[in-house]
């Protein structure tokens, strides 16, 4: 195996200076032109760090000492649950976060994208920007015979116990306390992935922001629960404002956190909460977005980029429980939502039903596939929604789009680099890209939310 040429050797301590940030949140320092990439840094500051890992054209290192800080840093209350908790920004103030995320837009689209003249506005931020996480879903393991659970370690199978993360809602942090208490008081196992033996896997919290209502699901190797009818007792002695008690059954070894079977223990099989005046049930295995604040931030600019009269037909691909689809329902004279999970296109026609709006239809399958299928029907989209996951947009749909020649196309994504390759693909298909607006979702993190317009040419 040929020996990595570098102008430095694993372990070796170096003073360095940090120049910029990478899309993940690490600070870049180079030696000889040579990048070391380097957590918890921020550009502009001075330090020494410890090389901890060679690779042909790049290494990593750990931060040892810090000479000279940048203004941007701001002291965290915890750094171990800032370092492992998901929170790889919490170190930088929330301007400079903004400014992070806002430039990794501009300069992702210009990059990949080639757009480099197009109007991106600067990014919506929180007002408060901690404790907005509706959702958390954590390991559970044992350690000294004591259960814990928390957060798994970069790049490890490794819990670190917390009893609170920085970016979950007060709600949701007292839920998983109390339930990882209740069963480690009750005797109830961990489960160890390493000889596949045990109950517990992952607790899972839910909550309504609008409406307070709490879910709790209990996720086990086993079909079997032990202790259920004092675990159900307890839980809801603790948690008053808990709806729902869930039991759901992963027995395959694997890193999927939810299995197949999933059954009521108490309550009801849903929570609710409100985007706006729009009405959601939420299920255990439900996709809703995280931050309900920002979501309506996003929600809004869809429906303002959509720009609906009452007279429009929408087709919202990729639409997931309905969330979109149901924003524009309520301006729109009809929208057409397509999704692949089938459960997902069950919670939007249940959702659609609890709002009372009748204008709207839900597809299962392919959104290539079935949005082919509604043109040849004649429904023709005016207006054209994706939300795609990080991947982006699949290719196949994207032809489909330029085939179906929708006045306008309203680009949702969450990962900027796939957004850019596709709006790319848009505009060699005669889309012109009109506006891009970043939206702060994941405030603390490196994620970043933006919202484009599209019109025909």
């Amino acid at each position: 195996m040929a020996k990595i040429q570098a102008p430095v050797q694993k372990n070796q301590l170096i003073d360095v200076s940090f120049e910029d940030l990478t899309h993940d949140g690490h600070a870049v320092a180079k030696v000889e032109g040579y990048p070391l990439f380097v957590a918890g840094a921020l550009p502009g500051e001075k330090g020494s760090i410890q090389v901890t890992k060679i690779n042909k054209g790049y290494g990593f290192g750990r931060l040892i000492e810090l000479y000279e800080s940048s203004p941007q840093r701001i002291d965290i209350p915890s750094s171990e649950l800032h370092k492992y908790g998901g929170t790889q920004l919490s170190h930088i103030s929330y301007e400079g976060q903004l400014q992070f995320k806002e430039k990794q837009v501009r300069e992702v689209l210009a990059r990949i994208g080639k757009l480099e003249d197009v109007n991106v506005h600067p990014i919506l931020g929180m007002k408060e920007p901690w404790h907005y996480r509706n959702k958390a879903q954590v390991p559970v393991g044992e350690k000294a015979g004591r259960l814990i659970a928390g957060f798994f370690k970069p790049r490890s199978h490794e819990i670190v116990d917390t009893n609170e993360s920085v970016i979950q809602l007060p709600e949701i942090n007292e839920a998983v306390q109390a339930v990882k208490e209740i069963c480690g008081r009750l005797g109830v196992k961990a489960y160890d992935e390493v000889a596949h033996k045990g109950v517990l896997r992952h607790i899972m919290a839910r909550c309504g922001k609008a409406t307070g209502e709490l879910m709790v699901v209990l996720i086990t190797r086993t079909a079997d629960l032990p202790h259920s009818r004092k675990l159900i007792e307890e839980i809801t002695r603790r948690l008053p404002q808990v709806k729902s008690i869930i039991h759901n059954v992963n027995p395959q070894r694997t890193n999927v956190i939810m299995g197949e079977q999933t059954n009521v223990l108490w309550g009801s099989d849903v929570i609710y909460d409100y985007i706006g005046d729009v009405k959601f049930a939420i299920s255990a295995k439900s996709f809703y977005q995280v931050n309900p604040v920002q979501t309506k931030v996003l929600y809004d600019q869809a429906l303002e980029y959509a720009g609906l009269t009452g007279n429009e037909t929408v087709i919202d691909a990729y639409c997931g429980i309905g969330t979109i689809s149901l924003f524009l329902a309520q301006k729109a004279k009809h929208v057409f939502g397509v999704e692949i999970v089938p459960e997902a296109i069950e919670d939007a026609r249940r959702n659609a039903s609890l709002n009372g709006l009748d204008n709207v239809e839900f597809a299962a399958g392919k959104a290539e596939e079935v949005i082919t299928d509604w043109y040849k029907q004649g429904n023709k989209a005016d207006v054209l929604v994706v939300d795609p996951p990080r991947k982006g947009c699949d290719e196949a749909l994207l032809q489909t789009v330029i085939d179906m020649k929708p006045e306008k196309v309203v680009y949702v994504s969450c990962n900027p680099a796939t957004l850019a390759r596709d709006l790319r693909f848009l505009e060699d298909g005669g889309y012109q890209t009109m506006e891009v607006q970043p939206v702060d979702m994941f405030p603390q993190t490196t994620h970043v939310e933006a919202i484009v317009l599209l019109q025909r040419q």
